[in-house]
């Protein structure tokens, strides 16, 4: 559909004229035609693509790289902890750390920016 477009904008045609006679060939709007929005985006696209090909080129670079590292970061599974359950070293050692920032407030870098101020105590 986008060749038919530029080809018949080179013509004269306004994408309005255009858009009356293209059809969606597959997908949930199969046998409609496309909006007048759609056809602007694929355009936009196009010229983008035309006007920065080094870049474009880059990030599908980019992109199978990422798809083809086998060291990608993967989800992973995060057990689910019910209020009773006991805490691990690690949870009870961070539990304690955000409580220390949160009941000693000097502990922490100033978080308004202003040096030389005295801490207000709770």
């Amino acid at each position: 559909m986008l060749h038919t477009v530029l080809r018949r904008r080179a013509n004269g045609e306004s994408v309005e004229q255009i858009q009356l006679d293209l059809i969606i060939p597959t997908g949930k709007r199969k046998g409609q035609a496309p909006s007048v929005a759609s056809i602007y985006r694929a355009l936009a696209e196009h010229e983008k693509q035309n006007a920065y090909p080094e870049a474009v080129a880059q990030a599908h670079a980019d992109f199978a790289g990422l798809h083809d590292a086998d060291d990608s970061p993967r989800p992973r599974q995060t057990p689910i902890r019910r209020p009773d359950d006991p805490l691990t070293p690690e949870q009870a050692e961070l539990r304690q750390r955000l409580q220390d920032q949160v009941l000693h407030p000097a502990h922490r870098a100033d978080p308004g920016g202003v040096s030389g101020t005295t801490p207000q105590t709770l």
